[in-house]
């Protein structure tokens, strides 16, 4: 039985895939540090599907602070999901992201070089792609520009991880994930924040014109895409590849609006604002790189996840 390290265990993809490792009979142990970001009795929650698992073990810890010394031996990957989210709350506090992200990270890699754990999977993001104007987007683009503080970290983290490959033989693989949704959801995101707001019977409010657009990834593709890339990491040795895991279909803001509407059957209403600093136009995944690699192929289109997460919605609001 392999023994997998997975960081941010108790956020939304966090929790998914560790069920998903669990199920697939890996030993798991899990670091949260119950970031106060949005409440933390969701990520209590959530650990609460596998906290009592025979092949699970938590750790509540910071990544910042001195954690090696509290992890057992024997550890063969590291898939690090923790770290800050959010492009607008970076503009508010970038220092707490530069913290979060980039030391946390660099300490993941000190821990592993100590412990001689050579592969990890790492959390990056599409943000890096700033305002990007080609599409979709490939990983052999130019990403020296980006335009959020939460961006660059992510940047910075793909630069110390090719730094701890080149020096220390660390196995990486950097999976750039693409607005992924479903069940368990942070709050601060749009299809949570919109659902809540249209069941309770309040406006929702919309930034620009509506033409922005996202490649929304369902969560149990994101799993499935870091399954993809762990077998990759246990099957090869050399290992240094960054990855897009999105859906490779970016949906319009007013068109992602109007399914909500339609799968919740409430009547619409939208106020409309001007574009929020730091977002993007488009994000827009070419995943050609991850299918050739691990066979990842996305298999929920948008309205179908649409339904899942409100069905989660309303399911988890009326307990």
């Amino acid at each position: 039985m392999k023994t997998i390290l997975v960081t941010g265990c108790a956020g939304f993809i966090g929790s998914h895939l560790t069920e998903k490792l669990l199920a697939e009979n890996y030993q798991v142990f899990g670091i949260d540090n119950f970031d106060p970001f949005y409440n933390i009795s969701i990520k209590k929650q959530n650990l609460s599907n596998f906290i009592h698992h025979p092949n699970f073990t938590f750790l509540e810890e910071d990544l910042t602070k001195d954690f090696e010394s509290k992890l057992p031996e024997g550890i063969e990957l590291v898939i690090h999901l923790a770290g800050k989210a959010g492009v607008r709350p970076s503009i508010e506090d970038p220092s707490s992201y530069i913290e979060n992200n980039i030391n946390a990270t660099q300490n993941v890699l000190n821990m592993m070089k100590n412990k001689g754990i050579g592969k990890m999977a790492f959390a990056s993001s599409s943000s890096v792609y700033g305002n990007t104007k080609e599409t979709p987007f490939t990983e052999k683009m130019d990403v020296t520009n980006p335009i959020s503080p939460y961006a660059a970290t992510k940047k910075a983290c793909e630069l110390i991880n090719h730094t701890a490959h080149h020096l220390h033989k660390i196995d990486i693989i950097n999976m750039r994930f693409f607005t992924v949704f479903g069940p368990r959801q942070r709050p601060d995101l749009a299809i949570h924040k919109f659902t809540k707001l249209i069941r309770e019977g309040k406006e929702i409010t919309m930034f620009g014109d509506g033409s922005t657009a996202r490649d929304y990834t369902y969560v149990d593709d994101t799993i499935s895409g870091i399954m993809g890339a762990v077998n990759y990491l246990f099957e090869n040795e050399n290992v240094y590849e960054t990855v897009n895991l999105g859906n490779n279909h970016p949906i319009v803001l007013k068109d992602m609006i109007q399914i909500i509407y339609q799968a919740t059957g409430e009547k619409t209403n939208i106020r409309q604002l001007p574009m929020q600093a730091g977002d993007v136009d488009i994000t827009f995944a070419d995943i050609s790189k991850a299918q050739r690699l691990f066979n990842y192929k996305p298999q929920f289109n948008f309205e179908e996840g649409i339904r899942h997460f409100i069905d989660w919605y309303d399911d988890s609001i009326s307990h």
